[in-house]
């Protein structure tokens, strides 16, 4: 099985997935963009202090995108997995 495949419906999957949240909230368009901006910064705080405890995420496109569709919950399951 071609993995890049995989890779990318999953990906198109979950991006689905928070499109669905995003529209059923009130505030959609607030909510959307309190999620991608609270994600990026977790993203940019954690690559800036990281290092000093060895946990320095770099900014690669997975991360980026990542982070502004499933927001800081993404870094920290980014942060826990790097720990593992």
């Amino acid at each position: 099985m071609n993995f890049d495949i995989l890779f990318y419906s999953i990906c198109a999957v979950v991006l689905l997935i928070m499109l669905i949240y995003y529209l059923k909230r009130k505030h959609k368009f607030l909510s959307a963009l309190f999620g991608s901006c609270s994600g990026l910064a977790a993203l940019f705080l954690v690559n800036y202090f990281g290092s000093m405890h060895g946990t320095n995420l770099p900014l690669n496109v997975f991360n980026v995108c990542g982070s502004i569709v499933l927001g800081a919950p993404f870094v920290a399951a980014m942060v826990v997995i790097r720990y593992i």
